[in-house]
């Protein structure tokens, strides 16, 4: 029981919005460090919301993947430079060819130690840019889990839409698949 403990306060989670969850799902995934990831709807005005209600019926709710990773292997602060690769940090309720506040970049956290790392973050980013940084940081309010189908959608879809380039999911296999 000892180092099952310690071994799960070893783990972190983060909540990261970058328009259309498939492809930042399987992003992150390919990341040496990261346990986990899952897809589903966070910081809306609605409980239990499908896709449905999410793309169609005004809930709030940004699409976004649940990240859970070993803090003793990667930091929160890669995690979130890697994340900044795949976004367009400009955009406005817009990913690629998706558009709509469920397609808004956002960094939600459950942890108030990660407040800091994440606002340097955003800070060190906005050096890059002369226009604001339009990536919301704010707590986790509520996540719900998306629907199976949207689990894993592009390793059960290998064809499937994705707003990111191949070469970023080539590059992070690369560099760090584990």
């Amino acid at each position: 029981m000892g180092s099952e403990k310690r071994s799960n306060e070893n783990i972190k989670e983060i909540y990261l919005a970058g328009g259309c969850f498939w492809g930042v799902e399987k992003y992150l995934s390919l990341i040496k460090g990261v346990v986990s990831t899952e897809v589903g709807y966070a910081n809306g005005n609605t409980e239990n919301p499908t896709y449905e209600d999410v793309c169609y019926r005004n809930t709030g709710h940004a699409e976004t993947v649940k990240v859970l990773y070993k803090q003793d292997e990667i930091s929160l602060e890669r995690i979130l430079n890697l994340y900044y690769e795949i976004v367009d940090p400009l955009a406005k309720n817009k990913q690629g060819n998706d558009v709509g506040t469920q397609y808004r970049t956002g960094i939600y956290y459950v942890d108030d130690w990660d407040k800091g790392v994440i606002a340097s973050s955003l800070r060190e980013l906005q050096k890059r840019y002369d226009k604001p940084v339009l990536i919301e940081m704010m707590p986790l309010r509520n996540y719900y889990t998306a629907e199976e189908y949207h689990q894993k959608y592009l390793d059960k879809n290998p064809d499937g839409y994705c707003h990111i380039g191949e070469e970023k999911f080539e590059k992070c296999k690369g560099e760090f698949i584990v």
